[in-house]
């Protein structure tokens, strides 16, 4: 089995030394995103802005993997405040259609670079 790096130029470039996406056995297993606008490098200042960015930037990441949104199996949902939640539910819910992933969702001390949501997800491949 061959595992195969992703990347999509249109969400941000990792914070990190880690892959925006990698690819293997038949799934695309996309890195956490962080609401950051790919033009312009920042993240606007309200955590429904950020999970709006974020989404869209997993998105483009699944696609640049020949998979989509609609073919996500699994996320996870990182936030910096579980008074968030509901916030974020509602810009989630318009990205995804039933049936809905499989998802967890949990409150962390911390995100990358201040952030206030980071989604990762893993899903069904179109190219393997």
């Amino acid at each position: 089995m061959k595992k195969m790096p992703i990347r999509s130029e249109g969400a941000p470039a990792p914070v990190g030394p880690y892959s925006q996406a990698i690819s293997a056995a038949g799934l695309v297993f996309v890195s956490g995103q962080l609401g950051i606008d790919p033009a312009s490098g920042k993240m606007p200042p309200t955590v429904e802005e950020q999970a709006e960015l974020a989404l869209k930037n997993l998105e483009s990441v699944l696609e640049a993997g020949g998979s989509c949104l609609d073919s996500v199996l699994k996320t996870t949902v990182l936030l910096a405040d579980m008074k968030d939640f509901s916030r974020v539910n509602s810009i989630y819910s318009r990205f995804f259609k039933e049936p809905f992933p499989a998802r967890a969702a949990y409150q962390v001390a911390g995100l990358p670079l201040g952030g206030l949501v980071e989604i990762e997800a893993i899903a069904l491949s179109g190219k393997d």
